[in-house]
């Protein structure tokens, strides 16, 4: 059986926890991209792994 592993926040690295994180959909591919509290809430640059999308 595969482990899976903890979900990380696509701007900043951090391991994804507790509440206030956020999961959505890349706009362009549908990918889901994970992001923590912070970095929403300052609006950190993200690039989706997929497509290369890059976002607020």
């Amino acid at each position: 059986m595969k482990e899976e592993l903890p979900e990380r926040c696509i701007s900043c690295g951090i391991t994804l926890t507790g509440v206030g994180g956020t999961r959505f959909p890349c706009p362009s591919c549908g990918t889901v991209i994970a992001r923590c509290n912070r970095c929403k809430k300052q609006s950190n640059v993200y690039t989706c792994k997929a497509c290369g999308f890059s976002g607020p």
